[in-house]
């Protein structure tokens, strides 16, 4: 069985042979897993950090990370096994914010802060991925999706005039 999940989502899973899927493009998919429970289970997170009176915030990552990993301990995984591998962030679209880079630098900042081994990520680029976790297994596949990114749209070129528009 497969379980699709979309930005703001997260799924977890001890089922022999189930995958949890989803399409990242500068999100970010954090993927956990209990290999001594066989449990494991991904979140999709939109925006990491955003900016609150001037301030960076990083609620919205912590809160997608922290229901994930309740999620998991829920279910039977011990926080203290659980190991990650992170996929996304890519820069989707020339001549706007690298929110990718930023998506993917919180996520391995805050495993780190927690103490759970990144074992793998695939971070930044310019291609969406399509990433399979097997959550009872810790096994991820990524299949890059080439020629999804949006190149900004560029003004057609007026010709010289004289400043008058007629209609």
């Amino acid at each position: 069985m497969t379980v699709s999940i979309s930005q703001g989502e997260f799924a977890v899973s001890s089922a022999p042979g189930e995958v949890i899927s989803t399409i990242l493009g500068s999100c970010v998919a954090a993927c956990l897993w209990d290999d001594t429970a066989g449990i494991g289970g991904m979140n999709h997170i939109l925006v990491a950090q955003k900016t609150v009176g001037g301030v960076a915030c990083d609620f919205a990552g912590v809160n997608a990370m922290e229901l994930l990993i309740n999620a998991l301990v829920r279910k039977g995984a011990v926080r203290g096994n659980l190991k990650a591998k992170v996929f996304g962030g890519a820069r989707m679209v020339e001549g706007l914010s690298d929110i990718g880079r930023a998506n993917g630098a919180f996520a391995l900042d805050f495993l780190e802060q927690e103490g759970i081994p990144c074992l793998g990520h695939s971070l930044g680029g310019t291609s969406a991925r399509h990433i399979r976790f097997y959550p009872a297994e810790g096994r991820v596949m990524q299949k890059t999706v080439t020629g999804a990114r949006v190149e900004e749209p560029k003004a057609p070129a007026q010709p010289d005039r004289n400043g008058v528009e007629l209609f």
